[in-house]
């Protein structure tokens, strides 16, 4: 690995994220996900987000295909969920709570907010595709956020507040 890319690493990893799981259903309506912290608002008009996905990842050509997909903000208690969506578990939704929403994507449960989009553009960006979503429907709840920091998980401290 070269200075430049170690450096490049070490510099984004010391930014704190929040954390998502992106999900949609695939050819075969068989529900698909997995975590992203590469995402970012875009534009208010019209509401626009994107996340990134590498294209060596083995649900790249099945985001690719989709028309839509949600991206599901987890809350501070939800580590869980985060690591296993990053993981390679193959039917990862057998173990979490999650339903198919109104606008016919997989949601899941108790998150901090769902944001349910329509594909607007893929853009090819080096070795990954950045998806933008035009955002169709908003869920929010008043819980606190799971943020990613140097390869851990955590919550913001109750004095960051005061």
């Amino acid at each position: 690995m070269t200075d430049k890319v170690t450096a490049f690493k070490q510099a984004l990893g010391n930014y704190p994220t929040g954390v998502t799981v992106v999900t949609a259903f695939n050819d075969a309506n068989e529900p698909i996900g997995l975590t992203v912290n590469s995402f970012a608002s875009v534009s208010i008009d019209p509401l626009l987000i994107l996340w990134s996905l590498d294209k060596k990842s083995q649900l790249h050509a099945n985001f690719l295909a989709a028309k839509k997909f949600a991206v599901n903000i987890l809350a501070s208690d939800q580590g869980h969920l985060c690591t296993l969506f990053a993981s390679r578990i193959p039917d990862r939704f057998t173990q979490t709570t999650w339903s198919t929403s109104v606008l016919g994507l997989p949601i899941l449960h108790d998150t901090l907010s769902t944001l349910q989009c329509e594909t607007y553009k893929q853009i090819d960006a080096g070795d990954h595709t950045i998806f933008i979503g035009q955002v169709l429907a908003i869920d929010n709840t008043q819980k606190e956020p799971l943020l990613y920091h140097r390869r851990h998980l955590g919550q913001i401290p109750t004095s960051f507040y005061e």
